[in-house]
């Protein structure tokens, strides 16, 4: 790798850190309902804006020792660890995808490489550390990846003359989906949440196939179930008399986030696979 390449994959570590920087606000954020484009960052504990030296990501973080500035209290390393997680997804995403200094210019690796990372991975994200946190998933991450999933359709559709009838399919599911979840809604007065799972995996299977979507279900299956027999094992062992509550099992288990984890991961490999092997 040359000296040109060695700064663009740099400069791609540093975009990616500010996305992991926005990501850990978003995740705070849209559980409660509170805005996170317009309103400034600040501490949860103590609500003082967080000034420009406050914010810079993984530097600030190290620089203040974990502490807010303003009231000492411990930052969660969980925000450290998703800036320099999401930066090295992003320098990866590009390494794989065949995006470097030299074809910056072909804007068709430039747009797939916005909206299988900078869309797509950015809705995983959001949706699997979310889901991780509340147990739920939340209906604008939905919306958003509904969103940009017509959007690049449209984008496969018009520019790059995909065959439109297999995304057709797509929208069909979507529809049935968002149909599903409206009378959800309107008996039980809440969100639906296999409705959310459905349509997660749609909008998996439109940006990362059929292949990659269909691997990733089977390796949650897997997980899950292997869950379950050591939940069931561990019970046993110690001879509880009490039934075990599947219902509250299956509740427990974040499969949004599994499934987030598990589809970039199996991507991960297929790129690898497609860039070392063929």
């Amino acid at each position: 790798m040359d000296i040109y390449n060695t700064i663009f994959y740099i400069l791609i570590f540093i975009i990616g850190t500010l996305f992991g920087s926005f990501y850990t606000l978003a995740v705070y954020r849209i559980p409660k309902k509170q805005d996170i484009t317009h309103t400034h960052s600040y501490c949860p504990n103590c609500n003082h804006k967080l000034g420009f030296l406050d914010l810079i990501p993984v530097f600030s973080y190290i620089f203040l020792k974990g502490k807010c500035r303003y009231c000492k209290n411990k930052i969660r390393p969980r925000y450290f660890v998703l800036e320099i997680l999401t930066g090295l997804c992003f320098v990866v995403f590009a390494y794989l995808m065949g995006l470097d200094v030299y074809n910056i210019t072909s804007i068709t690796k430039v747009m797939e490489y916005i909206f299988l990372v900078v869309l797509y991975f950015t809705f995983v994200v959001l949706m699997a550390v979310t889901e991780k946190e509340t147990r739920k998933i939340e209906k604008s991450i939905s919306v958003y990846g509904i969103i940009i999933s017509l959007i690049y359709i449209v984008y496969l559709c018009v520019v790059e003359k995909a065959n439109i009838y297999r995304y057709v399919i797509y929208i069909i599911f979507y529809i049935i989906v968002l149909v599903l979840d409206t009378i959800t809604l309107k008996k039980y007065a809440k969100n639906s949440y296999s409705n959310a799972i459905l349509s997660t995996v749609v909008t998996m299977a439109i940006f990362t196939g059929a292949g990659v979507t269909i691997s990733t279900i089977i390796y949650v299956l897997l997980i899950i179930s292997l869950y379950m027999l050591l939940v069931k094992l561990n019970q046993k062992s110690r001879r509880q008399r009490s039934k075990i509550d599947d219902k509250k099992i299956n509740k427990d288990l974040p499969i949004g986030f599994y499934l987030g984890v598990a589809n970039i991961v199996i991507l991960f490999v297929a790129l690898a696979s497609t860039k070392f092997l063929l």
